[in-house]
C-alpha cells in the first residue's frame, strides 16, 4: 500500500461517523420517518377505536424510538469527534516521513531537496483539507451542542401554558392523544365541576347534530383543510358524519357548538396571545377551562384538561 492510500485510508476511516455525517443521516432519517407517520395517520382506521389506537401508540412508539437513538449516536459521534483531530495529524506524518523509494516519481515526492525534505504540493492540500474538515466539524458540533441545549418549541409551549395556569392557580391535567382529545377534555371539565357527565359518544352525537341543525350559521367558517375553500353541501354533511362516527379532531366549530349544548361558558388558553372564550354572554357562571397545544404531538392539534392546585 504507497503513503498516500495509506493516509487515505486513515482519513476516511477516522471521518466514519463525523458529526456532519451523523447530522445529515439524523435529519434524512427524520424526514423519512415523518413521511412514514403521514402515511400511517392517513391509513389508520376510522371506524375502529381499538385499531386506531394501536397506531397511534405505534406511531408514538416510533418517533421516541428514533429520537432516543439519534441521541445515542450524537453522543457517541461528538466523544469519536473529539479524538479524531488528534489522532490524524501524527499518523499522517509518520506515514508521509517513511515513504517508500518507490514512490519517488509520484507528485506527493516530487519536490525532495538531495539535502533535506519539503512538503510537496499534493501534501499541503491535503493539511489543508484536513484543517478546513476539522474547523467545519467543530461548528457543526458547536451548532449540535447548542440546539441540543436550546428549549424545543413544545418545551417552550408548555413552560408557557404552565405559567398561565400557575397565575390562576391552575395545573394541566393530560388527556390522551387518540383523536378525541377536546371531547375528554371537555368530559373531565364536566366531572370536576360537578356537572352532568356525558360519555364521549354522546359528545360527539350531540355535537355532530348541532352543527348539522345550525348549518346557515356555522357553514361561512369551515373550509377544507386541504384547498382552503368553503365547504359545499356534500362536504358539509360528510364533515357532522365524522363529528359522530370517527375519531376526527376537533376544533372552534366543535366548541362553540359544545358550548351551546351545555350552555356553560368554554375557556381555551394557549401559549400565545389571549384565551379565547365562548358561550359568556350567552351563559353565566365559571368557565369550563381546556389548554390548547400546537406542539405537543406531532401529529397535529391537541387539547389537555385543567385542575386546581391545591
Amino acid at each position: 500500500m504507497s503513503c498516500v492510500e495509506a493516509i487515505n485510508e486513515l482519513e476516511a476511516r477516522l471521518g466514519e461517523a463525523s458529526l456532519e455525517d451523523v447530522a445529515s443521516r439524523h435529519r434524512r432519517e427524520r424526514k423519512e420517518l415523518q413521511a412514514k407517520l403521514q402515511a400511517m395517520k392517513k391509513n389508520a382506521p376510522k371506524n375502529n377505536k381499538n385499531k386506531r389506537k394501536e397506531f397511534l401508540e405505534e406511531m408514538a412508539r416510533l418517533e421516541g424510538e428514533l429520537e432516543q437513538r439519534h441521541k445515542v449516536e450524537l453522543q457517541d459521534a461528538t466523544a469519536a469527534e473529539a479524538a479524531s483531530p488528534a489522532a490524524i495529524e501524527p499518523a499522517v506524518e509518520k506515514l508521509s516521513t517513511a515513504a517508500p523509494a518507490a514512490d519517488s516519481d509520484n507528485e506527493e515526492s516530487d519536490v525532495v531537496h538531495p539535502t533535506h525534505q519539503r512538503v510537496s504540493k499534493a501534501q499541503k492540500r491535503r493539511n489543508k483539507k484536513e484543517k478546513e474538515a476539522r474547523e467545519r466539524e467543530e461548528e457543526i458540533r458547536v451548532e449540535l451542542q447548542n440546539a441540543a441545549n436550546q428549549p424545543s418549541p413544545k418545551q417552550i409551549e408548555l413552560q408557557q401554558i404552565t405559567a398561565k395556569l400557575k397565575d390562576r392557580q391552575l395545573a394541566l391535567h393530560m388527556i390522551p392523544s387518540d383523536g378525541d382529545c377536546l371531547y375528554n377534555a371537555i368530559r373531565h371539565q364536566l366531572q370536576l365541576n360537578a356537572m352532568p357527565s356525558h360519555s364521549v359518544q354522546e359528545l360527539r352525537t350531540e355535537t355532530g347534530n348541532y352543527v348539522r341543525a345550525h348549518k346557515d350559521d356555522l357553514i361561512c367558517y369551515m373550509t377544507h383543510p386541504d384547498t382552503g375553500d368553503l365547504l359545499n353541501d356534500e362536504q358539509f354533511e360528510s364533515y357532522c358524519r365524522d363529528i359522530v362516527k370517527t375519531h376526527a379532531w376537533g376544533g372552534h366549530i366543535e366548541l362553540k357548538a359544545l358550548s351551546s349544548l351545555l350552555r356553560v361558558p368554554i375557556e381555551v388558553i394557549q401559549a400565545e396571545g389571549s384565551s379565547t372564550l365562548l358561550g359568556l354572554e350567552e351563559f353565566g357562571g365559571a368557565p369550563l377551562v381546556v389548554c390548547y397545544h400546537r406542539h405537543i404531538y406531532q401529529l397535529g392539534a391537541h387539547y389537555n384538561s385543567t385542575i386546581p392546585v391545591e
